[in-house]
């Protein structure tokens, strides 16, 4: 068995028995996770995290993620519990509870709370019902969801900010964005939201800016990246495909021979 989830409504069980494997992700929610066991080291543009056994963070939505998971040194595999925070579920508490429309946030979009009691207490309450997916009905994930969000509150009210701000993200430079996300092996469509604008308006700003179309860009970009990281890093292939954005080793090998013309094997040589 190489990895499995279970995912039921807004909550989310993970396991991985791989040595080391890699995922890269766009956060559309906002989610509040405690690292079970193994461990795993997460990489935004705030920097990279380290997480180990109860390890516990919360993770602002419209975010890109990348996370390098692998077990324990004693083989523990890496497991974790997630718990999601959609729009609907935020908007709906914010209207029952009264609360005003909040600021944008301007806050770290990584937040640890390792070690707080109450949040460690919320997730053990959860455990049991990874081997007993069945009694996770949409009114205890509903209720568990609340809960989460109440504790949050207690704990920083400054988390209301976090959590109740709806604003979609504001347009931002897109020659600065790009060259620092686009190692994120994700849709130009989630680029084009994370800039805050539509796919045409992205496509035609990119087009100004770089004379080039996004994913002719993207991929020269990635393969310069490999080089480098090859040539005066030392590193292998099977090191920095995953790092700089390919899905798999064959695309990025076929790629890379195609801009270069030779393949990536020898610039190691």
């Amino acid at each position: 068995m190489e990895s499995h989830q279970i995912i039921q409504h807004n909550i989310l069980y993970s396991c991985s028995y791989q040595k080391e494997q890699s995922s890269e992700q766009f956060l559309p929610e906002h989610s509040l996770g405690i690292t079970l066991s193994g461990e795993a080291e997460y990489f935004t543009n705030e920097g990279s995290y380290i997480v180990k056994p109860d390890t516990i963070g919360l993770m602002r939505r419209n975010q890109l993620v990348k996370k390098y998971k692998k077990p324990s040194s004693t083989g523990e595999p890496f497991k974790m519990i997630g718990v999601f925070f959609d729009q609907q579920t935020l908007r709906r508490y914010a209207a029952e509870n009264a609360m005003e429309e909040q600021q944008p946030y301007r806050g770290k979009a990584v937040i640890q709370l390792t070690g707080n009691p109450v949040i460690k207490g919320f997730f053990d309450s959860l455990i049991p019902y990874e081997s007993h997916p069945e009694k996770l009905s949409i009114q205890i994930c509903e209720l568990k969801t609340r809960e989460a969000i109440e504790l949050l509150l207690q704990i920083d009210s400054s988390f209301k900010n976090f959590l109740f701000d709806f604003k979609e993200p504001y347009k931002v430079d897109l020659e600065n964005f790009m060259n620092l996300n686009y190692q994120y092996n994700v849709p130009v469509g989630t680029f084009a939201k994370l800039t805050g604008r539509s796919l045409s308006t992205f496509k035609r700003d990119f087009s100004k800016i770089f004379d080039s179309p996004p994913e002719k860009w993207v991929q020269r970009k990635r393969l310069e990246m490999a080089h480098y990281l090859m040539a005066q890093k030392k590193k292998r292939p099977t090191d920095v495909y995953l790092e700089v954005g390919f899905e798999n080793l064959s695309h990025f090998s076929f790629a890379f021979k195609k801009h270069y013309g030779f393949p990536p094997s020898e610039v190691c040589n």
